[in-house]
């Protein structure tokens, strides 16, 4: 695990910048995130530095998300909500977090990752399944079994659909995942 702070003292930080609610919401991920990444074959503690981390912006003000993360098209003007993923990584940056795919796994828990980063897959599919949330039990269950890339193709399956359905524009990098993961062009 790269970072020049401790697990110890990330927390710390996180604590400070959210909402207790929140922060039970991050440690639920964060466990859930190294079991699935152990579970599949995945280093665990890098799994749960990126749960840890994920959310650390994520109660921040709008003002600060944009300060902090720059909308990069429209969809990202009209909801700054969708900035906290790469803010959290600007903060976790900040904090010395230097290894690359946990940084990919953060900024990617919003809009989704490559399928070749298996420690954003695993923080992708615990934040969307952790057990507070009361829904996708069954994206967690194939995770566990050590089918992390058919839990993660539904989870992101899913999230297409809800903001479909709910009429909310698809970010583009979740749509490229999506097609990505189907196998379009």
């Amino acid at each position: 695990m790269k970072s020049t702070a401790s697990t110890a003292e990330l927390l710390e930080r996180v604590r400070a910048r959210v909402r207790p609610e929140r922060l039970e919401h991050i440690l639920r991920v964060a466990a859930l995130a190294r079991e699935i990444a152990l579970r599949n074959g995945l280093d665990g503690d890098r799994a749960y530095l990126a749960g840890l981390l994920h959310d650390a912006a994520r109660d921040l003000p709008p003002e600060e998300l944009l300060s902090l993360a720059p909308p990069e098209n429209e969809v990202e003007r009209a909801h700054p909500l969708s900035l906290h993923g790469r803010a959290a990584r600007r903060l976790a940056e900040a904090w010395g977090v230097e290894d690359r795919e946990v940084l990919e796994a953060i900024e990617g828990h919003v809009y989704g990752v490559d399928p070749s980063n298996g420690i954003g897959m695993a923080l992708y599919v615990a934040d969307v399944s952790e057990p507070g949330r009361g829904v996708n039990g069954e994206i967690r269950e194939l995770a566990l079994a050590g089918r992390l890339l058919e839990a993660y193709r539904l989870a992101v399956q899913n999230k297409v659909d809800y903001l479909a359905a709910k009429g909310i524009p698809v970010h583009p990098r979740t749509l490229a995942v999506y097609h990505a993961l189907l196998g379009a062009p």
